[in-house]
């Protein structure tokens, strides 16, 4: 496949995962009556602050996102519309009608199954082919990393350590893509891996499916 061909698939398929994380921080940030540089850092962080922890981890420096500002601002752009939204409807998102929607879902499902594969190939790229242990991991922290400082900043315990199959959908995605790069095609490997994860997500967000925690949610004390 042609290089620049390559690069600009890679290009869009990025924009459109840092746009739906950039919306869901944005939307958070809302939710709690932030003010519009509080929708703008949240959205920010969602969507690239997986990709420069993983630019950290493997020594890219400075990370990406500012060697290449256009995720920043497009990131910033979106949460800018959010705040827009925001100001003119807010029934739509204090009701949660923009996250509940099946298109929001279906991106940002698409952007952590791109993100977990893409920061797998980045390590790769790094010189990082031998450790199969360091690709996963930055996989996916790529892949999680934004919506974690995002719950953090909000004050709240990240989602993805309590409730859905999130990060394990991106760990299934990034081991499989790690484990198979060698053996098949990148572009079908990277595609594979990617659909695993999506497929996986929209699965546990229609079906409900959870991890088990280690104490029930409807566990109560025994009186006697």
């Amino acid at each position: 496949m042609n290089t620049n061909f390559a690069d600009t698939v890679i290009l869009c398929i990025e924009i459109i995962g840092t746009i739906a994380f950039a919306l869901s921080g944005a939307v958070i940030a809302a939710q709690r009556r932030m003010d519009i540089f509080g929708v703008l850092v949240l959205g920010v962080c969602t969507a690239v602050g997986g990709g420069c922890i993983r630019d950290i981890i493997l020594g890219i420096n400075p990370p990406n996102m500012f060697r290449n500002p256009i995720y920043a601002l497009l990131a910033a752009l979106a949460s800018f519309l959010v705040f827009c939204v925001a100001r003119s409807a807010p029934e739509i998102i204090i009701t949660n009608r923009i996250q509940n929607m099946s298109l929001f879902n279906f991106l940002d499902a698409m952007g952590l199954g791109i993100f977990s594969v893409i920061g797998v190939n980045t390590a790769i790229d790094a010189g990082f082919a031998d450790n199969a242990f360091l690709q996963i991991f930055v996989g996916v922290i790529t892949g999680v990393g934004g919506g974690i400082l995002r719950d953090m900043l909000a004050g709240e315990m990240p989602s993805v350590l309590k409730r859905d199959v999130y990060a394990s959908a991106s760990f299934v995605g990034a081991a499989l893509y790690a484990c198979c790069y060698q053996f098949i095609n990148q572009w079908v490997g990277m595609f594979l891996s990617a659909a695993t994860v999506v497929i996986i997500r929209l699965l546990a967000a229609k079906f409900y499916w959870n991890l088990p925690s280690a104490i029930p949610k409807d566990w109560m004390p025994r009186q006697d």
